[in-house]
């Protein structure tokens, strides 16, 4: 396991110098990239087989069969039933994440169609500002193979990896190895990892680096072998180059190596050189580009949502909206009922704070929804809740915690108390809903507090625990099959045989949107595109926050230009505009009424559409036009 993680993290972190570098150099492109993957793998067999030390006896000593012995018994064998599953959602579907359809893969789009990094002219922030770690491991994947398909592939990766790098943390930090070996394939199938292992979202992405991060600076002080420096300083760079949210996570990681400081100086020039790497792999790039450009190196600013408010509010409203999140069975229908209810009890100047304090509503209200989706799913009704149970079992009256006799069981206690701290400060920063996903690299990094107990032990060898960990894991597997995103199970046909005998059934109808919707969302612009003009290269497009990916689709046949209400006809034309999509709900609001635009472009209305992009929204108005 160990050199795996050590590959993924080499090969991540050298992927975000290459982007780097070859937009340096405009060559952001299939021919570049070719061209550093060649180089990469040159680099790599030097290492291997000039400097690398000889493999001993027990590394090669791991063969297919051991490997599959392993999954005989039944913890290890209903993970493998979930990555399976996993895997073959991932396969058979389009990706259907809305951000990575929105602005993760658009912006890798508009990056190697201008063959390197670029500030995009747009009204939409999120293109711009958000952090690009995964963009730089997707943008060989679609430069090279001119699809999305294989996205899935870089958080299934990271998926694997969780439980391996789960063992190896919790047991250096004191809990013992019967518990951690039954969470360690517990825990990853959490909600937010699950859903997202067959996706293409960023947040569990970062997860097995915040592992990796501190796992490897742990056995740093013990081995003070430079590889584990090495691979624990490029993972935190990596977790940070993922999202800017995951900064605080840096802290245990410190905390971490503080010992082994004096080991830095040992080796300057390797050190200096990875680090460079490290740098290069992190937030930093991303945050001096976008202090040079908007004055706001995380970028927060263009969106408007910097902090206001009550941080004790936010903090204490975040904690109440985070539990709720967790506790949300898998499927909910009574979600409604259940928003209703917290409305009617909430005080209203109670609600009225919270509507002051954080940026979208559904954050201020404490929503639920009806079934977990990737895009809101937290660590999940089932680990949370076995894990709360676990520890009122195992934490009894005469459970102490050990006596601090040393500076060694100080630092240990310091490192497992860090990142619940880096945690509370995440949520006294954030407004917004999705903060339970938001989450997802934190989770795991709690686990050794709450596990640690001695109680632990001879609870996961009682039958009625056994038996609710599969309780655990046949929901985790339910939520997979029942899907939206990649249902595993014939929904279409058995809508198909139902509808006719409850034709006015709401429920059914709801159903049959909510699916259609993400079924047609890696195609969502394709009525569109079916009414372009043949051959048309370069499309204008009026949008904020919509999945334009399938707008671009064939790969390298058109560009898409974003059009802001202060562009000209004469810049629209520098540009090789000859038609426009527009959003027509954004005319009267970031632009003027949509009849009194068309004038100042010299354009004409071709066609009105309607599209659905959003299940929660229901259909829109759109409209192509053509400069005249």
């Amino acid at each position: 396991m160990k050199n795996a993680l050590a590959t993924w993290i080499w090969l991540c972190a050298y992927l975000n110098c290459a982007g780097w570098f070859l937009s340096a150099i405009h060559q952001l492109n299939a021919v570049g990239y070719a061209a550093a993957l060649a180089v990469g793998i040159a680099a790599l067999c030097i290492w291997k087989f000039f400097l690398a030390a000889p493999p001993s006896a027990s590394c090669g000593s791991l063969s297919f069969g051991k490997f599959l012995r392993r999954f005989k018994k039944p913890f290890p064998f209903a993970f493998l039933i979930l990555s399976v599953l996993a895997f073959v959602g991932g396969a058979l579907y389009a990706p259907s994440n809305y951000d990575g359809l929105t602005y993760r893969v658009p912006r890798v789009l508009h990056w190697l169609a201008a063959g390197q990094w670029h500030w995009i002219h747009t009204i939409f922030p999120r293109v711009n500002a958000s952090s690009c770690g995964i963009e730089w491991i997707s943008a060989p994947l679609i430069a090279l193979f001119k699809t999305t398909r294989l996205l899935f592939l870089i958080n299934l990766i990271s998926f694997l990896l969780l439980p391996g790098l789960l063992f190896s943390l919790l047991t250096r930090l004191g809990v013992p190895r019967r518990v951690a070996w039954h969470w360690m394939w517990l825990a990853p199938t959490g909600y937010c990892y699950l859903l997202q292992a067959g996706s293409i979202s960023n947040d569990a992405f970062a997860a097995p680096f915040a592992l990796a991060a501190l796992d490897f600076a742990l056995r740093f002080n013990d081995s003070k072998r430079p590889g584990d420096f090495f691979n624990s300083i490029l993972a935190g760079a990596l977790m940070t180059g993922a999202k800017f949210s995951n900064l605080p996570l840096l802290l245990p990681c410190a905390i971490a190596l503080l010992p082994s400081f004096r080991s830095f100086f040992k080796r300057p020039i390797a050190v200096f050189f990875v680090c460079l790497v490290a740098l290069f792999a992190s937030f930093l790039p991303k945050a001096i580009l976008n202090q040079h450009f908007c004055h706001d190196w995380s970028g927060v600013s263009l969106e408007n949502d910097q902090p206001h408010g009550s941080t004790a509010l936010r903090t204490a409203g975040n904690i109440v909206l985070v539990a709720i999140l967790n506790l949300t069975p898998p499927v909910f229908p009574q979600a409604d009922q259940w928003n209703n209810f917290v409305q009617n009890t909430l005080p209203a100047g109670l609600k009225l704070r919270l509507l002051q304090t954080f940026t979208e509503p559904p954050a201020a209200k404490f929503l639920t929804t009806q079934m977990q989706i990737e895009e809101n799913a937290a660590l999940g009704f089932g680990v949370t809740l076995l894990l709360m149970v676990s520890v009122i079992f195992a934490v009894g009256p005469r459970a102490n915690p050990p006596p601090i006799q040393s500076r060694g069981t100080l630092w240990r206690y310091a490192i497992i108390l860090s990142p619940w701290i880096s945690t509370l400060v995440l949520l006294s920063r954030s407004e917004v809903y999705p903060i339970g996903r938001i989450l997802a690299p934190n989770y795991l990094l709690l686990l050794p507090l709450l596990l640690a107990p001695a109680g632990h032990a001879p609870l996961v060898k009682k039958t009625w625990w056994q038996l609710a960990a599969f309780i655990v894991f046949v929901m985790a597997a339910g939520l997979l099959v029942i899907c939206p995103a990649r249902p595993l199970f014939p929904v279409q046909t058995i809508l198909e045989k139902i509808q006719p005998a409850h034709p006015d059934s709401k429920l059914l109808a709801r159903v049959e949107e909510v699916y259609s919707v993400y079924r047609d969302r890696g195609q969502a612009f394709a009525p569109v595109l079916s009414i372009l003009p043949p051959g048309l290269k370069v499309l204008g497009l009026v949008t904020y926050d919509d999945p334009e990916t399938s707008l671009w689709q064939p790969f390298g046949s058109r560009r898409i230009v974003h059009v802001c209400p202060a562009d000209s006809p004469a810049r629209l034309k520098a540009e090789g505009i000859e038609y426009i999509l527009v959003k027509n709900d954004m005319f009267g609001k970031q632009f003027p009424p949509l009849d009194d635009w068309l004038p100042t472009v010299n354009a004409t209305v071709v066609q009105k559409i309607q599209l659905n992009l959003r299940a929660s929204g229901g259909s829109r108005d759109w409209t192509l036009v053509k400069l005249n």
